[in-house]
């Protein structure tokens, strides 16, 4: 299927966001171009101003590499500004006469900074601080000049001021308000913050106007031609003069609007969108970032453009089902170090109480305002650490009455826990948001630690994004380090070991048992110096998994190193029955299966029967000394449910019944099922075969999805749907039958060599990446067809371990029942329980699970 055309206008952090966002979900719906007007690819902006305090390097900053351009297959035309976009051919035209066809645009040019229009505007030296250009002009100005003025006391040009004085020059800060950042803080918490800068050695002018910039007198030649002049002071309203080499504009922004304007977009406020992102004059354009108006609100912070770009990505990938509704704001800031949070209606008013905490002297102030018994407000100075609760007391509306004599000491005096080493992290939610630049909750960064085996700040900002954008949340995420990977976090060693008994990581376990070629568990715990005699529960599984797949028909299974599910062959319910699930191939199944499975019901008296989401039967509140009679009269396979293996093959009907069905899905299902149903592998596995685009058996979640197309199937890999539903990847579109077994097999035998123990393909995937997958299988095909082979033969004579107990290994004395034995009177030994005591087997199973 020809690609559409995806064009984007704009290379910030806003609208590539929303590219990683639809990568994600569908990767191979666009060719995709992105026109960027700065010749540097996607950096973070937020980050501009360590870059010009000498905190941090360019090169640190750039989010997005021209490498990912490139392993994305996307062009990419740096330094090249748009300057008309042709709506009638559907065409965007750059300055240097470059264009690029589109089916559809997104424009994410962001803000301009606002210059004041007074005298002198245009000297040399005045410049607003937006990019790398403006940080690079202060850098370079900051070694050749000594006096500095930067108008506007907002967060941007604190953080200009801040870094210029760190480069040596004299920075005098001007702003026409009362005190800085009013619209972050009140009057209070903004003279706290004047008098702490002023400490360090910055000058401010406040509610100071600037009237005109003054230029170097003309000292030129006769007959010289004019140069331009640098500005060398600022005069103000009152006749005022102070010295300025260097004037930094940062006196606010304004939406990006003029490409937009010109080719007839309706613009106010910016570029006015719908709830979808999609422009209210022409559908096929969309806009994002601090361009865009949603609601007559154009956001300036992180957090809400990236929930745009989110609702934006789903609806240029076709899904059409998110919204953007607008958001509601905290700014959480590090002013020049420091800690600085407000949020909601922080002034007050009319109807309005407050709370306010101040200790200048230590640097706290804080400030609560309350309208109709819940929080509407707060101000936070200093000390922030409570910032993320209050704002959640904030949305969620909650009536503070039972705690607002302890509300302003914060979260942890809630209640008596101020004995027990409170920590904040742990009190969180895992629904609680810890970064509120890009959207990261307590649950995804904890999620991502212990699935990821993460041990470094570095690596969380890496795999999560928390902390990676303003800094502000740095401590919360160490916190959430600290308790989640316990001393691991201190150590921060660079791998994650199998388990205490050894110091081998799960990669090099399973490369000695293969270049060894270790067979046997007693070898592995000599020749790799396990530190005990028998492994723990949690090495055992994990070796045990890895000799008998990576060495088939030689390892021996030792059922007494798997968890009682797969000792049992049955899923342990929490009474202590069991549920039994047949296999149905396909989801399909007969009259005289449901004759057999009803008869079971009856005759052992199973309490309760339900439909699976798998498309199966399950029976649950089995006992355990009925499941072998259970099994022989249902007389249907296992359908290891209980087991790392595969679970399910979910199908539709397709085209055999479907109206709307392009193949075979049903069968496709079957055969799938039958050729793989005894595969045991690092983690359950899924399918899913759909006969349509329209996908009923969701095979869009699945770790192999197959989806019957008009001219073959589509496959995907490496799906989720737990608790944090992943969608699959696109792998490759195929033209037979064979050719889907054949592929699946192959990626499932790679999963099964390559996966570690308790490792989803989802995370098998993602550690591994994709390009690695599609170079094992698509692009090496003997390897492909040699992974299948090996498969097939790994699975050979694989036993049901429902009908061939001493094959598969089945201790079948676990399911007789222990009969009770009379203790004769007093000889009970003191220590034991006495009359009535349950009979204890003399020599129980061995296994530690």
């Amino acid at each position: 299927m020809k690609k559409m055309k995806l064009v984007m206008v704009g290379n910030g952090m806003a609208g590539v966001r929303t590219l990683e966002e639809l990568l994600k979900i569908s990767p191979d719906l666009y060719d995709i171009t992105v026109f960027g007007a700065e010749s540097h690819p996607n950096y973070n902006r937020i980050l501009l101003s360590p870059v010009l305090a000498g905190e941090q390097t360019l090169d640190e900053i750039i989010l997005n590499p021209l490498s990912w351009y490139e392993e994305n297959g996307i062009t990419l035309h740096l330094g090249k500004t748009v300057t008309q976009i042709d709506r009638i051919t559907r065409k965007v035209i750059a300055a240097d006469g470059t264009e690029a066809d589109y089916d559809r645009l997104l424009i994410a040019t962001g803000s301009n900074p606002f210059i004041l229009p007074v005298p002198g505007k245009d000297l040399d030296g005045v410049i607003g601080y937006r990019d790398i250009t403006d940080t690079n002009t202060m850098i370079e100005a900051a070694t050749r000049y000594q006096h500095a003025v930067v108008i506007g006391g907002g967060l941007l040009g604190l953080e200009a001021a801040n870094g210029l004085m760190l480069r040596g020059m004299q920075v005098t800060v001007v702003h026409i308000g009362d005190w800085l950042m009013e619209r972050q803080l009140d009057d209070q918490a903004g003279d706290l913050l004047r008098k702490s800068l002023q400490e360090r050695g910055l000058r401010f002018r406040m509610g100071a106007q600037t009237e005109a910039l003054i230029g170097e007198e003309d000292g030129r030649l006769d007959g010289e031609a004019p140069a331009r002049r640098r500005v060398r002071a600022v005069r103000f309203k009152d006749g005022e003069e102070i010295p300025a080499d260097l004037v930094v504009m940062a006196a606010g922004i304004r939406p990006n609007t003029a490409l937009a304007e010109s080719a007839g977009l309706h613009c106010h406020r910016g570029i006015v969108v719908t709830d979808t992102l999609q422009t209210v004059t022409d559908p096929r354009i969309y806009a994002v970032g601090e361009c865009a108006a949603h609601r007559g609100i154009a956001y300036g912070l992180v957090a809400p453009l990236f929930e745009q770009g989110k609702v934006c990505a789903n609806h240029l990938a076709q899904f059409g089902i998110g919204r953007y509704l607008g958001s509601q704001t905290s700014t959480k800031l590090k002013v020049t170090g420091i800690d600085l949070f407000s949020a909601g209606d922080f002034m007050g008013g009319e109807g309005t109480e407050e709370i306010v905490m101040s200790d200048p002297f230590a640097g706290v102030y804080k400030k609560l305002v309350i309208k109709n018994d819940q929080l509407v407000g707060a101000c936070l100075y200093g000390d922030t650490v409570d910032g993320s609760w209050y704002f959640k007391l904030l949305r969620e509306g909650r009536k503070i009455g039972d705690i607002r004599d302890k509300l302003m000491f914060g979260e942890s005096n809630i209640g008596d826990v101020g004995h027990q080493g409170h920590n904040k992290a742990a009190a969180m939610a895992d629904s609680d948001e810890v970064c509120g630049c890009n959207g990261v909750t307590k649950g995804a960064v904890c999620k991502a630690i212990k699935e990821k085996g993460l041990f470094t700040l570095e690596e969380v900002r890496k795999h999560t994004k928390a902390s990676a954008s303003c800094g502000s949340c740095t401590g919360l995420v160490e916190q959430l380090l600290m308790f989640t990977a316990g001393g691991d976090y201190s150590a921060t060693p660079k791998k994650k070991a199998v388990c205490g008994c050894t110091e081998l990581s799960h990669q090099e376990v399973r490369d000695a048992i293969f270049k060894e070629h270790l067979v046997k568990l007693d070898e592995v715990y000599d020749r790799l110096n396990w530190k005990t005699p028998n492994g723990c529960s949690t090495c055992r599984p994990a070796l045990n998994y890895y000799l008998i797949s990576s060495w088939p028909k030689e390892a021996v299974d030792d059922p007494q190193s798997r968890f009682i599910n797969e000792r049992s062959h049955a899923n342990i319910q929490k009474d202590g029955t069991y549920s039994v699930i047949p296999r149905m191939w396909g989801g399909e199944t007969s009259a005289d299966e449901l004759r057999r499975i009803a008869d079971a019901v009856d005759k052992y008296k199973i309490p309760t029967v339900k439909v699976t989401g798998g498309q199966r039967i399950d029976l649950l509140g089995v006992r355990k000394e009925d499941l072998v009679d259970v099994w022989k009269d249902i007389g249907m396979p296992s359908g290891h449910a209980y087991a790392k293996a595969l679970r399910t093959v979910k199908t539709c009907v397709g085209s055999e019944w479907c109206r709307m069905g392009t193949q075979d899905s049903t069968q496709m299902g079957k055969d799938l099922e039958r050729a793989m149903w005894r595969m045991y592998a690092p983690h359950k596995v899924k399918f899913a075969v759909s006969g349509c685009p329209r996908n009923c058996a969701e095979a869009g979640i699945k770790d192999v999805g197959i989806i019957g197309v008009d001219s073959g199937w589509e496959m995907y890999v490496a799906g989720n749907g737990g608790i944090k539903t992943e969608v699959a990847h696109f792998l490759v579109k195929l033209k037979t039958a064979e050719e889907v077994m054949e592929y699946t097999g192959a990626f499932m035998q790679l999963y099964r060599k390559e996966g570690w123990y308790l490792e989803r393909t989802v995370h098998y995937v993602s550690r591994v990446g994709l390009d690695h997958v599609k170079q094992r299988i698509l692009e090496d095909h003997e390897g492909r067809k040699a992974l299948w082979a090996e498969l097939q033969y790994a699975l050979d004579g694989e036993p049901d371990p429902w009908f061939e107990f001493a094959k598969a290994q089945v201790d079948v004395r676990q399911f007789e029942p222990v009969a009770s034995v009379a203790v004769p009177a007093g000889a009970a030994s003191a220590g034991s329980a006495g009359a009535g005591a349950k009979p204890v087997p003399a020599a129980p199973l061995r296994g530690p699970f």
